[in-house]
């Protein structure tokens, strides 16, 4: 019996007036997504066959897609800056931060909710941002000062509010709680960019780490650009500034919400800092 996840990988919807490097390393990742689901099966997707350039095990599926991704920005002459292959410096202004498939295990697995994101940075400034749903072809397109379509739902408190969280680890346990205990709803999608994206559209309240230090800058690059635009904002749990940077080492606990006041409200809920009370429901 095949192991292979048949399900049919489309094309991506790319609106009208994408950096064109953007718009061919969308479809380059895009199509590499595809191959490597038509040739290999979901253990081999998931094989670890090298280190990332975060110094974290890399995934067979991350690496074709990053591989096709490096081609286009060599084609194009610009930079780039890639979770797995790290640094390419092409002499240019230009950088592409890419996350080439984020939520590699689900994708592996065959759980469709993976993203690709990339983001055009000129001297180090993001200006441009894609994120393209790989098992729909859906895509959320921003450029940086001008008008975007994608709005937030504008929540400004966590009680009550739709929050996506990445998964409880023992060490970030009671942080992890303030915020389940606050809000309305929770979600664990396992795919940061797809889940700053909703947050862009007003489809969900807000997104965060819970203080484990797992993001990277291209976990987080697209939404700097999206969803500040969208009328949300992006912050460090811990004040830490958000910046391109080579260095792929570095970690920071992102927060992506409706509204600066969402966001500091839930940063300082991850700190144990917010002078919020409970209530009888949370603590019966």
């Amino acid at each position: 019996m095949s192991t292979k996840i048949l399900w049919p990988v489309p094309a991506p919807v790319l609106p009208p007036g994408v950096h064109p490097a953007l718009a061919a390393a969308t479809e380059a990742a895009v199509s590499a997504f595809r191959t490597a689901r038509e040739r290999y099966d979901r253990a081999e997707l998931a094989e670890k066959t090298q280190m990332g350039a975060d110094g974290t095990p890399t995934m067979r599926l991350d690496i074709l897609v990053d591989t096709a991704i490096a081609e286009v920005v060599d084609a194009h002459g610009i930079n780039l800056l890639s979770e797995e292959l790290g640094s390419i410096d092409n002499g240019s202004a230009v950088t592409l931060v890419t996350d080439p498939v984020d939520g590699t295990a689900n994708a592996a697995a065959g759980v469709p909710l993976s993203a690709f994101a990339g983001v055009v940075a000129v001297d180090g400034v993001p200006v441009e941002a894609l994120t393209c749903w790989l098992d729909t072809g859906r895509c959320w397109h921003t450029v940086a000062g001008q008008p975007t379509p994608y709005r937030t739902s504008g929540r400004r408190e966590l009680d009550g509010a739709a929050v996506s969280l990445l998964r409880p680890q023992k060490h970030i346990a009671d942080a992890w709680w303030r915020v389940a205990k606050r809000a309305a709803r929770v979600r664990i999608l396992s795919t940061s960019c797809l889940e700053a994206a909703l947050v862009a559209e007003g489809s969900t309240d807000a997104f965060a780490d819970a203080g484990s230090d797992t993001h990277r800058i291209v976990d987080l690059a697209a939404a700097m650009v999206t969803v500040t635009a969208a009328g949300g904002a992006v912050i460090d749990v811990h004040g830490r500034p958000l910046e391109i940077d080579n260095d792929l080492t570095r970690r920071w606990s992102g927060v992506v919400a409706a509204t600066p006041q969402l966001a500091e409200e839930l940063a300082d809920a991850i700190r144990g800092s917010s002078e919020h009370t409970p209530t009888q429901e949370e603590t019966a």
